[in-house]
């Protein structure tokens, strides 16, 4: 760099010999370049280094200008811009990343310490996001209210509802002028415009939550080195320069290129469709692209682009997420709406030819007792007037008789308990698992980190055949100390950083790498760095949960030689040996009894609910790591056992009551672990899955080897009696899942890895872990289990199974209303050519209903008794006998006073027709308040109980009775009612309180537990599939 004017002015600075010409942004840029670019050339005495082009004929000249605006896109302060980072890895063009000097000059160009990373001072990150970007994407515009609005007019039944209230605004005003006419018109277009603006505004809310939901669950914690530190950040906080860690099931955060790293595959399908696995390494192909996975190995890479300058950023921002998603409930529940709506629409064709041939036969009286249609005499504007009042009619009753509130309480309860859950540690991704988790029979959980706390801590440690207590490391050969040591502090993915010399040391990894890496810094005194510096790696085999190993070829500087190191589950490492250490650091053979010794110490460790974890290790010879014909240089017998380590991973605090909880809900746990039988059936024992007298002989304990040789035939014979899998691999777990479903049970299934995607995909419901899970396991689960957490499994239990009974609640009291209002206005139409509740009434009614009526019962929180319950079966009817039952009674009640008081109501309170349909209005709206009590429990006959805890209830019942004051006592013209007597009020409340004592007696009634429908014959079988399913 040469500086060309400095002082008073703006110093700019000539860089020599720059890959490419920047585009000025300003024409007298230009002039100033060739103005002084031959006095660059002549005051230059230190040439930078040359990057050329393939084809470089010329010198570019790239002026910076330091006063550029942050936004820029051209940032002064880095030597390389957007354009070019993005050229570099989109082209996977090897040749011109080495001309360009290699990932390491591409490193130094971002001002990025290969080992230490970025600065990461809210500074250095600021400018780097102003110089290339974020790490978000510009998502499509999310729905607005008015989107809403618009659909919600777009409803059949409210189109014609308008068109209805449109002819009757006109003839009104028509007949009897603006002043008077507007009355009925325009009192259906505000009823229609208030049902409109409540179901847009609900749903426009819960729009919102969903994506508030959706964020959360993109916000994907990342592993980074910054300052020589390896720490989380958000996925969205990650800036070009970073140094990413990836390991095993890591979705790639942003572009970049891979600085170091053993065995990486990447799984590239998600951009390329192919679903082969691309080898990804320093010397063949360094590129790494967004929202790739990693499938195995583990490396470290330079993020050259975030955000929208990458390929997955461009894709990410022409894709809509949906949210209307359609879940299995809401499906069935649209066919029954379906059902339903037919009925209605049948009732009301039938409405509106009865009263359409009353009125033309002169059958039909106006406000002052005279006939309404005197043919040749009735005018054409009387007529159509009368027509479109009779249409509105016919019309409202479609719409009570559609209970479109049926969805809308779907909608709403699913999105209550998302949120709820959300609080409880359980985060929905797919909506379906809410209402799918209620009816599971089974769950095939983890041990680690699920059952146990996953705070790992070493507790035992033996060399040879003897234990050596903890400050007794110093009778142990330093020699096999020191191998061990090699073994903890380069077969590992785990870190160690420690600030400065007299500050803590912090570990990064998973539990089990962490616990190892602590216990051999803080008790073997490892010198972590030291280590590393004096050994070369040549190659690693990466941890998998099928070999349950990971192993490292290493080469030792200070004397040449090579070295096998390999760490992992006791028993499939001691398999692999032949020879062990003992403590003094002789070698000794390893013969059938030393084998058995070992075997022993290992069972007894492993009942003790310890981790065992081996080491071993064999010096080979430059000749022996040439390349194999497999491939692989690292071997893997004949080694030389040195150590074994014993892990302690406590059980959580309540892991115990949370399995009684669930077995007592008639649900199954199933322990399903990679850890040896003994540990399995200590941990299973302890956590109350495993009974006195369950084990090996019983059944209740496995192998996954043996799992898997079971013939078909007899894996589905045994698979409901286990209760523990041990040394189990994913492709066991996806096996029971399969034999599970095959058997008829709901399955539910925990995973954190990689290789858990398969079985988390064939569960009915896959719950991933939100701390130990990688995200190729969260991406094929259903919900994610925030704290890793058994009792927050039980948590998505109880909430699915109070969804579940929430639908039945509303189901119940949504059809009571209808029930009751099709009836009562079908009989008084045909009976006496009078509909009692008006259009404006009906529709006041379907708002209490579908709305409000969703809206109190669809947030009930869960109750004790919900899981003293069996599961609900796949195939049981939404409607049971219970509710049926509960229905007839109520809807009959309704029935027969309303219709009571419709023919004999003038006479028994001595008050005129206007008085009377009032009456029956109000009778009818505080029943189906005073059921909406009884519809809180579906069985219990104290419906009270718990009803002070839910204070939306209590507010929208509260709210209900106000407005329906309002619309009795001060809207007479807009809701064509009369003001009632305290006498009368006190009749009203009357009637509808009888409600509470005849749920009271009717649930006395016991039922059978066989649905109804299947007591009427085939044909009524049919009939009840349709209409339930």
């Amino acid at each position: 760099m040469t500086s060309i004017l400095s002082g008073d002015y703006v110093r700019y600075e000539v860089s020599l010999d720059l890959p490419a010409m920047r585009k000025f942004a300003r024409p007298w840029h230009l002039a100033f370049a060739t103005i002084y670019c031959s006095r660059a050339f002549t005051i230059s005495t230190k040439k930078t280094k040359s990057f050329p082009r393939k084809s470089p004929s010329y010198t570019s000249i790239s002026i910076h200008d330091p006063a550029q605006s942050p936004g820029s896109d051209h940032p002064s302060s880095f030597n390389i811009d957007q354009s070019q980072l993005t050229q570099l890895v989109k082209d996977k063009d090897l040749g011109h990343l080495q001309e360009f000097g290699g990932v390491e000059k591409v490193a130094s160009t971002l001002e990025t310490d290969v080992s230490a990373g970025i600065n990461g001072d809210p500074d250095d990150v600021s400018r780097r996001k102003n110089a290339f970007g974020s790490n978000t994407y510009k998502k499509p515009p999310t729905k607005g209210f008015f989107h809403f609005v618009v659909e919600a007019f777009k409803d059949l039944t409210i189109m014609i509802l308008l068109v209805c209230a449109g002819l009757s605004l006109g003839f009104g005003i028509k007949e009897n002028g603006a002043k008077e006419g507007w009355y009925d018109g325009g009192s259906i277009f505000v009823a229609v415009f208030l049902v409109i603006a409540v179901s847009a505004g609900s749903n426009y809310r819960q729009n919102r939550q969903f994506e508030k939901l959706s964020q959360v669950s993109g916000n994907i914690l990342i592993d980074v080195i910054r300052k020589g530190r390896r720490q989380q950040v958000s996925i969205f906080e990650i800036v070009v320069g970073d140094i990413v860690c990836l390991k095993i099931g890591d979705q790639v955060p942003a572009d970049g290129l891979f600085l170091d790293g053993h065995s990486l595959q990447v799984d590239e399908s998600s951009m390329t469709g192919e679903s082969d696995h691309v080898e990804v390494n320093r010397k063949e192909n360094p590129f790494l692209f967004s929202g790739t996975k990693v499938a195995d190995g583990y490396a470290n890479m330079l993020v050259t682009s975030v955000g929208m300058n990458t390929i997955w950023g461009e894709m990410m921002s022409s894709i809509s997420r949906d949210n209307s998603e359609q879940t299995p409930l809401q499906a069935r529940l649209n066919k029954l709406t379906s059902s339903i709506g037919k009925v209605g629409l049948g009732v009301a064709f039938l409405v509106l030819v009865v009263l359409l041939i009353r009125y033309f036969t002169g059958n039909t009286q106006d406000e002052n007792g005279n006939r309404e249609f005197i043919a040749g005499q009735t005018t054409g504007n009387d007529i159509m007037n009368s027509v479109v009042s009779i249409i509105a009619a016919a019309v409202t009753i479609v719409v009570v008789a559609i209970p479109e509130g049926l969805p809308l309480a779907v909608t709403l309860t699913l999105a209550y308990s998302m949120k709820r859950m959300m609080a409880d540690q359980a985060m929905v991704r797919k909506l379906s698992a809410c209402e799918t988790m209620g009816s599971a029979t089974t769950i095939c959980t983890d041990k680690t980190g699920t059952l146990t706390m996953n705070q790992m801590k070493v507790t035992k440690f033996w060399v040879g055949q003897e234990p050596v207590a903890e400050n007794t490391y110093s009778s142990v050969s330093k020699f096999v100390l020191d191998l061990i040591q090699d073994g903890v502090a380069l077969n590992t993915t785990a870190s160690v950083y420690r600030s400065s010399l007299g500050s803590e040391y912090e570990f990064s990894g998973s539990p089990t790498e962490k616990a190892i890496l602590s216990w051999a810094v803080l008790q073997l005194r490892m010198d972590m760095e030291g280590t590393k510096k004096s050994c070369e790696v040549i190659q690693v085999e990466a941890f998998n949960s099928q070999k349950k190993r990971s192993g490292v070829l290493i080469g030792k500087s200070f004397d040449n030689t090579f070295h096998v190191h390999w760490k992992g589950a006791a028993e499939m490492v001691l398999a692999k040996c032949s020879s062990f250490y003992d403590k003094s650091g002789r070698v000794k053979d390893l013969d059938e009894d030393d084998r058995m010794r070992f075997e022993q110490i290992i069972q007894g460790m492993a009942a003790s609910s310890l981790r065992c974890i081996a080491f071993a290790h064999k010096q080979v010879s430059e000749e022996a790591i040439e390349e194999r014909e497999d491939g692989k240089k690292i071997q893997e017998d004949g080694l030389t056992f040195l150590g074994l380590v014993g892990i302690k991973d406590p059980c959580r605090p309540g892991v115990k009551s949370a399995v009684q909880a669930c077995q007592d809900a008639g649900v199954n746990i199933k322990m399903i672990t990679g850890d040896n039988i003994f540990t399995a059936k200590a941990i299973a024992a302890e956590c109350g899955i495993l009974r006195p007298g369950d084990d090996a002989f019983s059944g209740a304990i496995v192998e996954g080897a043996k799992f898997r040789s079971y013939t078909p035939e007899e894996r589905l014979r045994r698979v409901e009696e286990i209760r523990v899998m041990a040394r189990s691999s994913p492709f066991d777990k996806l096996l029971m899942v399969e034999c599970l479903k095959q058997k008829g049970h709901v399955v539910a299934v925990t995973g954190d890895g990689t290789n858990d995607a398969p079985a988390l995909k064939e569960a009915d419901i896959g719950l991933s872990m939100g701390i130990q899970g990688t995200e190729v396991a969260k991406e094929s689960s259903d919900i994610v289990i925030l704290d890793d957490n058994f009792a927050s499994v039980v948590t998505v239990l109880r909430w699915g199974r109070c969804v579940y009974n929430n639908i039945q609640k509303f189901i119940q009291f949504q059809l009571t209303v209808n029930v009751a209002a099709l009836v009562i206005n079908f009989v008084a139409a045909v009976s006496s050519g009078d509909v009692p509740l008006t259009a404006v009434q009906l529709l006041w009614v379907n708002l209490i209903m579908d709305t409000l009526g969703a809206l109190a019962l669809a947030t009930e929180r869960p109750t004790r008794e919900l899981m003293e319950k069996p599961p609900v079966g796949r195939t049981e009817p939404l409607i049971t006998n219970i509710m049926w039952r509960n229905i007839v009674a109520q809807a009959t009640y309704q029935m027969a006073v309303l219709l009571t008081l419709q023919f004999k109501g003038e006479s028994i309170f001595g008050v005129d027709e206007a008085v009377k349909r009032t009456l029956i209005f109000n009778a009818f709206v505080l029943c189906q308040i005073f059921n909406e009590f009884n519809a809180r429990k579906l069985e219990k006959r104290n419906v009270f109980e718990g009803i002070h805890k839910n204070k939306l209830f209590l507010g929208i019942i509260f709210v209900t009775v106000v407005l329906q004051v309002v619309m009795v006592e001060f809207l007479k013209r807009f809701a064509d009612t009369e003001r009632l007597s305290w006498g009368q009020w006190g009749a009203c409340i009357g009637i509808a309180a009888m409600s509470w004592p005849i749920g009271w007696v009717v649930k006395c009634i016991p039922v059978p537990d066989i649905p109804i429908f299947s007591y009427l014959g085939l044909k009524s079988k049919k009939l009840a599939r349709k209409i339930l399913h």
